[in-house]
């Protein structure tokens, strides 16, 4: 007989765990009337993933807040009071997995021929060369039990050289055969030899480590007590800044409200996505060469502009700083240090505010966190995920004694989340304070979230390894994040195919960039009597002009007019 447990109401208890927290986490001070009007619902109130972590629950609880604080902006901006917040339990989960969901001309991530349909900008082949993309993955360690996850970011060689291996092999295509040349190279170090080659040659690997081995790291025990996410002042000089007025007889919370995005695959490009659900203008700069995942952009670019701009030459600073003048938030989402370096960090930006009489948000995405022995550390979702013990946790979940990444990049889109949150709160003290906003949310930050939140019990996690597939039980620390991420949809597709209810929970738009249709989650959130939804689809990289005001014919028609 099956338990009852309703992942509704552990949404709601994780809700309001969070309002508890309004102070240490920037909240609006008015979250404390708003969360009364909030409602999480469901039609069927299960669990879908098979993974120990609350992740739908607690994606659920986050958009909740999401919603709240972008109800407290509404409240500003409309002034009224009545608004209801409404976040779908199942439209959460497919937030969760939204890139593998997301299709071009009908074609999805793990589809043959897709590649096709996209603009290549994985100018080094770290993820359309097989082997090179296997330089990103866990593997076994010279010392007995351990476990290490490479990763060789979007560049690859490095990594592959630090282990002795050449940077090519176009001989290496199968799966198996690829992990038979790698992972005997990393086995002839030990864990500590891996993190002082990473550090010495500046790559993103880590350690696996249990959770608790984790808290018992000078960076674990730094991070532990830290909040979710934290939105603290910058300065306090300049004066509040009223929202924009509307222009239109439809009009949106952020409409007015402009958007710099500097991130790249899919935590802070997700933070963007969220603000441009809600009425922003969104640019995302990238650079000329600037290698980015292809897929990614499908559904990561939605609701925004992309252009590119060379920040190191002086004419592209100069085109920059022209965007710079009118920016709201700016988002930066590189290894920390990078956009410091180049001289538009969060604290030159901030001076840049005080001299125009205007402040600004500024939110950072990063692995790691923002104490600790290891802040400045470069890393991914699936570092954090191993770093911080989910990675364990997910083998142990098995039946294994190893390690094994879950599957879908389930923390970067809830890092986004919590990126966006914190923009919102920014955006909110700006309103009704002055002065300039500072966000931090990171990949391990989330993480760490999970395990507070707590696992699914015994009986739950039984219950839901009774419907893994034996495809499933199959996958072992070595598989790759799409081999991983691909056996569970097809198990999720199988199980519960509510969830893939495109009508429901997608829209199309027709995208002259791709050429095609293009098919995306919907957003998540709804507000009574608010419009919410993107104003433009998705586009490739580098598709736009570098300006505020649409110099291109290039924005899309929503679904009604999609091609067929």
């Amino acid at each position: 007989m099956a338990l009852k447990y309703s992942p509704v109401l552990e949404a709601r208890r994780i809700f309001r765990l969070l309002c508890e927290q309004a102070d240490n986490l920037g909240l609006p001070e008015s979250i404390s009337a708003i969360k009364g009007k909030v409602r999480i619902e469901s039609d069927y109130d299960r669990v879908y993933f098979p993974i120990p972590f609350k992740e739908t629950e607690t994606a659920a609880a986050l958009k909740a807040v999401e919603g709240a604080v972008a109800c407290a902006l509404a409240q500003l901006k409309f002034g009224e009071a009545n608004f209801v917040v409404r976040v779908d339990l199942e439209r959460a989960s497919c937030f969760l997995f939204q890139a593998y969901l997301a299709t071009v001309d009908g074609l999805g991530k793990l589809d043959k021929g897709v590649k096709t349909k996209l603009k290549d900008t994985d100018f080094l082949r770290a993820q359309s060369d097989p082997y090179r993309r296997m330089s990103a993955n866990l593997y076994e360690t010279k010392d007995k039990g351990a476990y290490f996850h490479i990763h060789g970011s979007l560049e690859a060689t490095r990594t592959l050289k630090m282990l002795g291996l050449e940077a090519f092999r176009t001989d290496l295509t199968n799966h198996n055969d690829i992990i038979s040349v790698i992972e005997p190279a990393v086995r002839k170090f030990s864990t500590q030899q891996l993190e002082d080659m990473n550090s010495h040659h500046k790559q993103a690997g880590v350690t696996a480590f249990r959770h608790e081995d984790f808290l018992k790291t000078e960076h674990g025990a730094a991070n532990t007590h830290q909040p979710a996410w934290t939105v603290t002042q910058l300065a306090d000089i300049s004066p509040p800044v009223p929202l924009p007025s509307s222009t239109t007889s439809n009009p949106r919370i952020l409409q007015g409200i402009k958007v710099l995005e500097l991130c790249r695959i899919i935590a802070g490009p997700t933070i963007a996505r969220i603000l441009g659900e809600y009425g922003a203008d969104v640019i995302k700069v990238t650079g000329p060469g600037l290698s980015d995942v292809p897929f990614f952009q499908v559904d990561g670019n939605m609701g925004k502009r992309a252009t590119e701009i060379d920040l190191k030459s002086a004419e592209g600073r100069k085109i920059f700083e022209h965007l710079l003048a009118d920016v709201d938030i700016i988002l930066d989402g590189y290894r920390p240090g990078a956009i410091d370096k180049l001289g538009y960090g969060a604290s030159s930006m901030a001076k840049m505010a005080e001299k125009r009489g205007k402040g600004i948000v500024y939110v950072n995405e990063n692995c790691f966190g923002y104490v600790g022995e290891w802040a400045d550390r470069p890393g991914w979702q699936q570092i954090s995920d191993c770093v911080s013990g989910v990675a364990w946790s997910q083998g142990k979940f098995m039946g294994l004694n190893e390690p094994v990444v879950p599957p879908f990049p389930m923390s970067d889109y809830g890092t986004g989340c919590m990126g966006a949150i914190a923009a919102l709160s920014g955006l909110y003290h700006r309103t009704t304070r002055g002065g300039s906003w500072h966000g931090k949310v990171s990949l391990l930050q989330y993480d760490l979230l999970l395990f507070d939140v707590g696992q699914y019990s015994e009986p739950i996690k039984n219950q839901l390894r009774a419907n893994l597939s034996k495809e499933f039980l199959a996958l072992r620390h070595s598989h790759s994040v799409d081999d991983i991420s691909g056996t569970a949809l097809l198990m999720l597709q199988r199980n519960y195919p509510e969830l893939f209810d495109t009508q429901k929970f997608c829209e199309t738009w027709y995208s002259e960039g791709y050429g095609a249709n293009v098919c995306v989650v919907k957003p998540v959130v709804n507000i009574d009597g608010v419009n919410i939804g993107f104003e433009r689809g998705s586009r490739p990289n580098g598709s736009d002009e570098p300006s505020w005001v649409a110099t291109q014919n290039r924005d899309f028609q929503r679904s009604e007019k999609a091609k067929s």
